[in-house]
């Protein structure tokens, strides 16, 4: 059973699964865990012996600041390798967001987040939710919160992101209207994001209301 890697653990238990190896097959900063296992069916039968690759990147959050007195966001552009190599341009619009440090509570790791890729800290948040991303083939969980933060004038709001991670993001703030715009016309297209920004959109009178005078 696997025990190489601390973000690669066994397999926990669980009626009517049956594991016959777990291994790690790559131990990189995310390792790849190869797992052959049954699980018994709707039907009540067992299913056939399975072989899955499992990405095992743990628990994540996405942070998407808001700023109620004058209803901007702030999102974050950074080039992504996987979107190029789906054929489409590398830089992403997309919220904070990252993995939590061993030990670290979801809420911490948001505000943390916050500061480093995007220098600001919410001083009110609010949860969004949590959801799987991948879950046929990943086991990433994402902590999404809301933020309160008064934010800049919209537009580019300068670099940042940690030099010894090799990250290079660039601050964009835009009036919530124009965001839901470019969800809306396809210019979003990343699960977090879209996630976040429908959540405001449902949201966000109550926010300007609740959040403009506490």
């Amino acid at each position: 059973m696997s025990q190489q890697h601390p973000k690669a653990r066994p397999i926990p238990a669980h009626p009517g699964v049956d594991i016959s190896a777990d291994e790690v097959v790559w131990d990189g900063r995310f390792p790849i865990q190869r797992v052959v296992f049954t699980y018994t069916r709707f039907d009540g039968t067992p299913s056939r012996p399975l072989t899955w690759e499992l990405w095992r990147r743990g628990q994540a959050v996405a942070l998407l600041p808001y700023d109620p007195w004058h209803d901007r966001v702030a999102l974050i552009e950074q080039f992504r390798l996987p979107i190029l190599a789906a054929g489409h341009p590398p830089v992403a619009l997309e919220c904070v967001a990252g993995l939590l440090e061993e030990g670290e509570e979801p809420q911490s790791a948001a505000i943390r987040e916050g500061e480093e890729e995007a220098g600001i800290r919410p001083d009110r948040i609010e949860s969004m939710g949590r959801y799987f991303l991948l879950q046929g083939g990943c086991d990433e969980f994402m902590h999404l919160y809301c933020g309160r933060a008064r934010l800049p004038e919209p537009g580019m709001g300068g670099l940042h992101g940690l030099a010894h991670e090799g990250e290079d993001i660039r601050l964009l703030v835009l009036p919530a209207a124009e965001a839901f715009a470019r969800l809306d016309s396809g210019g979003i297209n990343n699960a977090t994001a879209a996630l976040c920004l429908f959540w405001l959109r449902h949201h966000r009178a109550r926010l300007q209301a609740e959040w403009t005078t506490a």
